[in-house]
């Protein structure tokens, strides 16, 4: 299993008539936890991408317990509990920094995708490599 923490502080714009955060950005919170994960392991999306993969979003989910407001900083938790499977699956916690307080829980489901075909693809190599040591 392997997690990495982002922290994200809320912006103006992420908020709706009331107040709290809109919904919609949760996604957009999770692809920043996503993507920071990938780039604390040494492996920025950008390196994927230039390797000929793409990883495409099959499914997500959102669950809200508490909303996050204008200014409120944020922890997105993402975590990748299984390595050996054609799909990427990671869950995510959003809390809120001071109280730790949970936010959201979700999920997003991603497979590789060979970035020429457009055809699902087992994960490649220089993903397993990377991360292979955080399962033995």
């Amino acid at each position: 299993m392997i997690s990495h923490t982002s922290e994200i502080r809320v912006r103006y714009a992420d908020t709706d008539k009331m107040q709290f955060v809109y919904n919609g950005k949760y996604l957009e919170y999770f692809e920043i936890g996503r993507t920071e994960l990938l780039r604390s392991l040494g492996l920025p999306y950008a390196e994927v991408e230039k390797a000929g993969y793409q990883l495409p979003l099959l499914q997500a989910g959102v669950t809200f317990k508490s909303p996050a407001r204008y200014d409120d900083l944020i922890l997105v938790k993402s975590t990748v509990k299984e390595l050996y499977s054609a799909k990427v699956h990671i869950d995510y916690i959003i809390t809120r920094k001071d109280s730790e307080e949970i936010i959201a829980e979700g999920f997003t489901t991603h497979i590789f995708m060979n970035a020429d075909t457009k055809k699902a693809v087992r994960p490649p190599k220089l993903y397993i490599d990377i991360l292979a040591p955080y399962f033995k």
